[in-house]
């Protein structure tokens, strides 16, 4: 396959240049910087600098590709992020949305991925739900189900299919909010909020990529859930981290009180379930994660970190 991905330097976008390579595809990657350029080009894909939000621009980058991948993120990473630190993210989610959908159109491409988030359909009561459940976002994930909208919108215009990857919460030794965790952690200063009994669907980045190439390869048009096998209690998965690093058990602090310290969307991610499956896309795609729970993930990413130094 020829394939143009936006997002190539991102933490995912990485390991998408590297696993589409390791089968022999062509891989541009659409970066913003000439040192994405030069770090497409030691993964061995062919680098484009362009402007995301440049439809024509992405057209004459992109040309030749039969699949296009929309992963260019900009997610806070903060305690208390505020509305203006979401800004560049809405707007990679939906200005850049259209001007890929755009170029998808352009180019000919068979098929569109797009990259989003299993919080848009999450209910507020914390029950089971999957990609028949309505859409009701949240307001920092309303960006995420407007690009799957216009995503869609396009793909049914001009006729190439769609598929979008509502994926569980990424983490992996270069993850810049697993590094952070890490970090609150050590020192004591990410504590157990309430009981701790909300479900994380989590997805480790390794997995994460291998579902878009898996995605890719399908070809096919859908909505799926891209998570591991397994929704883990927020107060196992920290318990769990802390040990793995040495740092003292989290502490514990009521839900009243974190909310005097911490934002809406901090207490949401901590106190409200997500509890969904990947069962469909396994199915549709033949896809099966790497690390089917967070235990394997973390172990890894703790290992990783020891080998260079940075878990110590």
């Amino acid at each position: 396959m020829r394939v143009a991905i936006a997002g190539a330097t991102g933490v995912l976008g990485r390991r998408l240049v590297q696993q589409f390579r390791a089968r022999g595809d062509h891989v541009v990657g659409l970066v913003r910087s000439a040192s994405g350029e030069a770090l497409v080009a030691t993964l061995g894909g062919e680098s484009r600098h362009v402007d995301l939000f440049d439809a024509e621009a992405l057209a004459r980058a992109a040309a030749g590709c039969e699949v296009l991948i929309h992963a260019a993120t900009a997610i806070p990473v903060k305690a208390r992020p505020r509305a203006r630190d979401w800004v560049m993210n809405d707007r990679l989610r939906r200005d850049a949305t259209r001007a890929l959908a755009a170029c998808a159109a352009r180019i000919g491409a068979r098929l569109y991925v797009q990259q989003s988030v299993i919080w848009v359909a999450r209910p507020r009561d914390g029950t089971f739900f999957d990609e028949d459940t309505p859409p009701h976002p949240s307001p920092p994930s309303r960006s995420a189900y407007d690009g799957e909208e216009i995503a869609r919108e396009a793909g049914e215009q001009y006729g190439f299919n769609v598929a979008v990857l509502r994926c569980g919460w990424f983490y992996g030794a270069d993850a810049a909010h697993t590094r952070w965790f890490a970090t609150q952690l050590r020192s004591r200063r990410l504590p157990i909020i309430g009981q701790g009994e909300a479900l994380l669907a989590l997805l480790h980045l390794d997995d994460a990529a291998s579902a878009f190439v898996a995605a890719s390869a399908a070809g096919q048009s859908g909505i799926w859930h891209v998570v591991d096998d397994q929704a883990v209690p927020v107060r196992d998965f920290l318990q769990d981290f802390a040990a793995r690093l040495a740092a003292p058990p989290p502490r514990r602090v009521p839900v009243w009180l974190a909310r005097l310290v911490a934002g809406a969307y901090a207490i949401d991610f901590f106190t409200v379930s997500s509890h969904t499956s990947n069962a469909r896309f396994r199915r549709a795609c033949a896809w099966a994660p790497q690390f089917p729970t967070f235990k394997e993930g973390l172990a890894q990413v703790v290992a990783s970190w020891k080998a260079t130094g940075l878990a110590s």
